[in-house]
């Protein structure tokens, strides 16, 4: 498949200019008064394209959705994205804030974008898109953009649109549902402070199985927004890898997805959108041997903490104004660890071919983005006493119980997997303890991560403004 240039395509200009002129129009006419814009867009993959692992085979069963909320009248319009794609980074992850935030009007600064995170789905990343085509290389399908950007396109489209539909935003609530027997911590650790065992989303070993949950949040966190009496949008959150099984050449949300849809029909006013949480070191392995049934009994026991979370949410209820609602960023440069060399990633790249997520072109595409001299933005969303942070990558859980701790006064939410660029981020004692998730291939920053981030974190979660 022929590789483009991010702008040198005319039909992507007209889209481009298309929806930016459609959201500036939609504002300018209806400014007055706090409201909210729900979008979803089908984000599935046709027959033949290929995903993070695998082409696609047949048509999915249940479709991948890029789908969020806009928040408008308070300052300039907030844009929150949740995509069913394993991962969105680099230039990709870029180019989706800014024309997003053309679209509705507002800054790319101003624009969150994450992944969910699933493996049969796509993955972007125009960086190394754009390293391929330059050095002549045909055999990394996943990185073609074209799908890609054609979803970002209608992406940007329905958000113009559905600020024209925009409701007021009157009231809203948050709470927390525990989550039953689906997360526990992949990693196990020795009394040698070394990794000893390691469970994946699906663990075969039932000693394995045996070992406690070990670290996790077991809570999904619900931010609800109401137009008066009715539900708008339910935001929730909840940290796990979104795996049951995979790699199956069939596109599909997996157990979040289910779940999602679960809620819906039980809430149909609402456009539902999830984030997973900060669970780059926490999978389903602990409660799932590999029986592709436990898919459905996985999305029953994540709708149930979502009903749950709901329900809290309810109890909370109260009024919304302008005031109440800030966005604030915080830029991180989380360096490349020292391992990652261009030239030894160039000759990887040339003589092998392309075995997936978290290759050598991946962390190619990393170090040219960190050589750039581009920061990565770390935002957090502010709603009354409720703070929702927006990170990159696949973050350990210890971020999201650390912001938790940092301020037990608030209501403190996260979306991980922003931008993919740095893969794994784990915490400066994951990196001496060894284990997958900190190896070279799979983390492309090192321990000193750990010090920007929460730095970043911080400073968010004590911004009042």
């Amino acid at each position: 498949m022929a590789r483009r240039n991010l702008w040198a395509v005319s039909w992507w200009n007209a889209a481009v200019v298309a929806v930016v002129l459609t959201g500036t129009t939609a504002i300018a006419e209806d400014a007055a008064g706090l409201r909210v814009a729900t979008f979803d867009v089908d984000a599935t993959p046709p027959v033949g394209l290929r995903m993070a692992y695998d082409n696609v085979v047949r048509p999915a069963d249940l479709s991948l959705r890029s789908r969020g909320v806009v928040i408008l009248g308070a300052d300039e319009p907030i844009v929150l994205v949740a995509v069913d794609w394993i991962g969105i980074g680099n230039d990709a992850h870029d180019a989706f804030r800014k024309v997003i935030a053309e679209a509705a009007g507002t800054s790319p600064g101003r624009v969150a974008v994450q992944a969910l995170h699933q493996h049969d789905a796509p993955q972007a990343d125009f960086t190394a898109e754009r390293l391929l085509a330059e050095m002549k290389i045909e055999n990394y399908d996943r990185f073609d953009g074209d799908f890609a950007r054609d979803v970002l396109a209608r992406t940007a489209a329905a958000v113009a649109a559905g600020i024209e539909k925009a409701v007021p935003l009157t009231h809203a609530g948050f709470g927390r549902g525990k989550v039953e027997q689906i997360a526990s911590n992949r990693r196990l650790i020795g009394e040698d402070g070394k990794i000893r065992g390691w469970r994946a989303s699906t663990t075969r070993d039932a000693a394995l199985r045996a070992e406690p949950d070990g670290v996790i949040d077991p809570y999904v966190a619900t931010l609800v927004l109401w137009s008066d009496e009715t539900p708008a949008a339910v935001l929730t959150s909840y940290a796990t890898h979104p795996m049951s099984y995979y790699r199956t050449g069939v596109p599909g949300p997996d157990f979040p997805g289910i779940a999602r849809l679960l809620r819906t029909q039980d809430l149909p006013s609402a456009l539902h959108v999830y984030f997973t949480g900060a669970g780059g070191n926490v999978a389903a392995g602990k409660y799932n041997d590999g029986s592709q049934a436990n898919r459905v009994t996985f999305a029953l026991r994540l709708a149930a903490g979502m009903r749950a979370g709901y329900d809290a949410a309810v109890a909370d209820r109260h009024p919304v104004e302008a005031a109440d609602i800030g966005w604030a960023s915080e830029p991180v440069v989380l360096e490349v660890r020292e391992e990652l060399q261009r030239d030894t990633l160039a000759a990887a790249i040339k003589a092998n071919a392309d075995r997936g997520t978290m290759n050598d072109a991946d962390a190619l595409a990393y170090v040219t983005r960190v050589e750039s001299g581009r920061p990565i933005d770390v935002t957090c969303l502010r709603l009354g006493d409720v703070r929702m942070l927006h990170l990159p990558g696949e973050l350990f859980v210890e971020y999201q119980l650390a912001a938790q701790e940092m301020r037990p006064d608030l209501h403190v939410m996260m979306a991980a997997y922003g931008d993919y660029g740095p893969g794994y981020i784990g915490t400066a004692e994951a990196y001496a303890q060894g284990g997958y998730e900190v190896e070279v291939r799979s983390s492309h920053v090192g321990p000193q991560a750990e010090e920007a981030l929460t730095a970043a974190m911080r400073s968010l979660l004590e911004v009042t403004q």
